[in-house]
């Protein structure tokens, strides 16, 4: 078992939206390197994900400052539980964990505006992928999406994932979402990020460009 992840984040003033899905031997994520602001494009080589241990991503996006800090805040603390206790949190306890602090800061002067994915893979549970919003909302589930994204690639996820998929039919499935994308929305995504995620850890994979990107 494994999980696919797509990540993408564009709003014409900030930047947001995620996917993600499971397949069958490790899970894949994917994000967008280009930051928009309004009419203008930012950096093209921002790195949307958050390394919370040997076998856990995080994506997150949201309000530029905020995506940064909580994510950071997020992961440091994991890395302190490491080290406190001597063993890391399972993808299960690290998205409860992400979920109480995101709830907490909800209730308080300063909430941080991000929408999340954690995505892991566990000794004993095997894959895990968790769907957060802002207002806290956690779900376990087979595929997700966040922001504009999720209008054009969820049901593309719907039709052709299955819990068996092998990793060149998890990339060829990341390749049809980010086609679509470039075919009908109207920001220029020009390179995703992709990450593998198995029992043996975190594994970078070649970069996605789609064709005749805008």
């Amino acid at each position: 078992m494994g999980w696919i992840e797509i990540l993408d984040r564009a709003e014409v003033v900030t930047d947001k939206h995620h996917i993600r899905g499971s397949t069958g031997g490790g899970e894949i994520r994917r994000a967008p390197n280009l930051v928009p602001l309004r009419i203008t494009c930012l950096p093209n080589d921002q790195d949307k994900m958050f390394k919370l241990s040997d076998k856990i991503l995080l994506l997150c996006v949201g309000e530029a400052g905020d995506t940064v800090q909580f994510a950071e805040y997020i992961q440091k603390n994991i890395q302190l539980y490491k080290m406190r206790n001597g063993y890391e949190l399972s993808p299960k306890a690290a998205a409860n964990f992400t979920r109480k602090n995101l709830a907490d800061y909800l209730r308080s002067r300063t909430p941080y505006h991000v929408n999340l994915l954690l995505a892991g893979f566990d000794e004993t549970d095997g894959p895990g992928l968790y769907y957060m919003d802002h207002l806290s909302a956690l779900a376990k589930a087979p595929f997700a999406a966040h922001g504009y994204g999720a209008y054009l690639t969820l049901s593309i996820l719907d039709r052709y994932y299955r819990p068996d998929l092998t990793r060149d039919e998890a990339v060829d499935l990341l390749k049809k979402c980010i086609e679509e994308l470039n075919k009908r929305f109207i920001l220029n995504l020009p390179s995703f990020s992709v990450r593998l995620i198995d029992k043996e850890g975190i594994h970078d994979l070649e970069k996605l460009m789609p064709v005749g990107a805008k």
